[in-house]
């Protein structure tokens, strides 16, 4: 199966997928020596994002939050890519100088996947795609 979208961040990545319905902050909402999701209330509170494909709606609060997916990504705990219903600058900043491949706006919505499905982004041809 393949969805369209528009990519953000050059690259493509597979992975175990793990997705959300909320939004996140990733300053003071990801711990940055982990990849653990530490913002009190979220859903995925204590779930690692470290190599998995992170879909999630879109980013919130502070612009620092780039700072701290690029410190993921220094300290090999950044999600393999990122997907969002729609790129803000804060998530789109940190996923360019992460270099962490990134893609919004998807045609159709992701299926109720089961988590850990394993899918590929290719933020380059604008894709996310898995077998079924």
């Amino acid at each position: 199966m393949i969805i369209k979208g528009r990519g953000i961040a050059r690259g493509s990545a597979t992975g175990a997928l793990l997705v959300s319905d909320a939004p996140l902050s990733f300053l003071s909402g990801v711990d940055p020596e982990s990849g653990v999701i530490i913002e009190e209330g979220h859903p995925l509170k204590g779930e690692s994002i470290a190599g998995r494909i992170f879909a999630f709606p879109y980013g919130k609060g502070s612009t620092v939050g780039s700072y701290v997916i690029y410190a993921l990504a220094r300290n090999g705990k950044a999600p393999a890519a990122i997907i969002n219903r729609e790129a803000e600058p804060i998530i789109a900043t940190g996923a360019i100088i992460a270099k962490i491949p990134m893609i919004d706006r998807l045609e159709a919505p992701l299926p109720a996947l089961k988590g850990g499905t394993e899918v590929t982004v290719d933020a380059d041809a604008g894709t996310v795609s898995w077998q079924e």
